[in-house]
Formats: structure tokens, sequence, C-alpha cells
């Protein structure tokens, strides 16, 4: 829980400077997250502005103490290109307490040069092109992700759920939106 609450705090320090910057932007596209909407978490109910042009879904996983695990998957699986283009991007980026709770030695195997494809394939599975808002995403039942596989959306108690994943928070980028998830999402296998 920790490590949750220093994410926040890192976040509400951008929320502060980035609150401070202009906001006369083309916000016509009502799927998109307007530039003044307060992204809140559910558990703390902790509201974010982020609209900073600058900032990438790759720069606030690598400014977060609670995605370590994933920014070293993402330079191991060579991806980060991916996640600075232009967008819009939408990650589900699962904290390193998600990627503890996988079967122990899954992710040092994952690591490992030769799993970069199944590496490169995961990690796909937790982006899908696009810019939606936690409330937006309760219209859809599945997603396409960029491995070209598709994951469930489920509503439950009144909130979206990602592959069973709970979102915790959701920070807007420049290219973007991270939503923070309590759990890795697993590619279904191909039989």
């Amino acid at each position: 829980m920790n490590a949750i609450k220093q994410f926040f705090f890192v976040f509400a320090f951008v929320a502060l400077v980035c609150s401070c910057k202009n906001k006369n932007k083309d916000t016509s596209n009502d799927s998109t997250i307007d530039e003044t909407e307060t992204i809140t978490n559910t558990k703390t109910g902790q509201a974010f502005i982020t609209d900073d042009e600058s900032t990438t879904v790759l720069s606030i996983a690598i400014g977060s103490k609670d995605h370590t695990t994933l920014v070293a998957a993402v330079q191991a699986a060579q991806l980060e290109n991916v996640l600075v283009n232009a967008g819009p991007l939408m990650v589900f980026a699962p904290t390193n307490e998600a990627f503890a709770a996988l079967p122990e030695g899954t992710v040092e195997n994952l690591l490992k040069p030769e799993s970069k494809e199944a590496l490169a394939n995961l990690l796909k599975y937790h982006v899908t092109p696009g810019n939606y808002s936690k409330d937006f995403l309760k219209k859809f039942k599945k997603l396409g992700q960029a491995n070209n596989q598709y994951v469930k959306v489920e509503i439950v108690d009144g909130e979206p759920m990602i592959g069973g994943a709970k979102i915790l928070a959701s920070i807007k980028a420049g290219n973007g939106i991270v939503h923070v998830i309590d759990k890795v999402l697993l590619p279904p296998t191909e039989e």
C-alpha cells in the first residue's frame, strides 16, 4: 500500500504543475478525455489533472516507483518507441505488486533475452489504441489490444474491470492515458 501512496504523491505533484498550464485545446471528440477532466483514484478519491503535451505514457511509467518492473519489461522487449509515439495510446499498467503476484520465476523468465517475443506479446496485450476515460470504458464489452487479441471489459459494482483487473488510477499523458491496474493481463492462449 505504501508503494501506491508514493505513486500518487508523484502524480499529485505533476497534477499541481500541469494545472497551471494552458488548457485551450480541441476537445471535440467526446470519447477522449477532456484536458480539464479530473481523473480520480477509486481507492483514495485523490484527483489528478494532467495535460502536459510533452508527457508520454512511457515517462509516466518511468517516473513511478510502482512501475519499475513494467519499465524493466518494456526495456527488455525494446518497446520504448511504441510508448512514446504520437498515439493516442491507452496503457493498462500493472503495478510491481501485480507482477509479484505472478507465479514464482515468471517475471525473471520473461526478462530473459530468449523470451523477448513472449514478453512483447504480453506487454502489447496491455496497450489499446485510443484515449478513453475509465467511465467511457464502461461502454465496451471488449477492447482490441496492440497484440491483435481482445481483452474483456466487465462492470463490477459500477466500475469497469479490464481482464479481471481493477483500475486503481488514471493519468493522462500527451500521447494517451495510463490506467494503473492491480493485475497483470494474461493474453489468451491460442489453441
